[in-house]
């Protein structure tokens, strides 16, 4: 009932899994990471135990493919389970128990597997393995992913519709305030272009939880400051440290004030907001 991508970064510093499907909320289902580690989609008649299971395969030193083995040994249900894992070192595996609704498959690479059931066709799965190859390995992660994952809806996705998508995305240190791994966890529960709808959100979270790159910065100037200053407290705002986190823009602002991303400089001097 799914479609999904679970991959590894060109640079060996991410994991992430994509998945869309014809199901509600498919993101509370379907993938897990851990920074270091790997990365895991369970899906079909999914055994979510097998999240916890694999990676903790993973961590102990398993391949891909030996976690993915021990997982369905031990599964009685393994006819009908549909997964795919990707190891630390990019080491990919997937499986389609027969039992699987049609159509239903996947293919692996290096540092990628992707999987689907009840899809359209085989293209769903062979147009997001050439929209994988196909990307600049340069890209962020979450891009690739996405990119793959449209790939798959443009060449007919889930063959039941479309409901959900889900985006996870793992990397050390990248989450909030760097204190835990999550770079990227965005989830579409119910709507009629999840996936459409998914990558609006990324956009956003790019905006709000992606710290800005060295030539986004602007630095503030004593007069600069007095601007943003007057800026804020014509607004009401005690001052521009408060406008800031009211406005959720602490990753685009340096806490000392010493820069200003220049699409936040931007909104203050009238640009348009997200």
């Amino acid at each position: 009932m799914t479609f999904s991508i679970v991959a590894r970064s060109a640079d060996g510093e991410s994991w992430g899994v994509a998945v869309a499907s014809k199901f509600l909320a498919v993101g509370s289902a379907v993938p897990a990471a851990v920074a270091g580690v790997g990365a895991i989609a369970t899906q079909a008649d999914a055994n979510v135990a097998y999240k916890g299971l694999a990676l903790s395969h993973l961590d102990e030193g398993a391949t891909a493919s030996v976690a993915l083995q021990r997982l369905i040994e031990e599964d009685d249900g393994r006819d009908h389970r549909q997964l795919g894992i990707v190891d630390v070192d990019g080491g990919a595996a997937t499986y389609t128990g027969p039992a699987c609704l049609d159509w239903a498959g996947g293919v692996t690479g290096d540092g990628y597997a992707i999987q689907g059931n009840i899809l359209a066709g085989e293209d769903v799965v062979l147009a997001m393995e050439a929209a994988w190859l196909e990307s600049d390995e340069t890209l962020p992660l979450a891009d690739r992913l996405m990119a793959a994952l449209a790939a798959g809806d443009a060449a007919g996705g889930d063959s039941r519709g479309r409901q959900s998508a889900a985006l996870l995305v793992v990397r050390d240190g990248a989450g909030y305030g760097g204190h835990d791994d999550i770079a990227v966890d965005l989830r579409v529960d119910d709507h009629t272009d999840p996936i459409g709808e998914l990558g609006r959100l990324l956009e956003l979270h790019e905006l709000y939880l992606t710290a800005s790159r060295e030539d986004e910065k602007v630095a503030i100037t004593p007069e600069l400051r007095e601007e943003l200053e007057a800026f804020a407290t014509a607004g009401g705002h005690r001052d521009f440290h408060a406008w800031v986190g009211t406005e959720n823009y602490e990753m685009r602002v340096a806490p000392d004030l010493a820069w200003i991303d220049e699409r936040i400089l931007d909104i203050v001097r009238g640009g348009a907001r997200p």
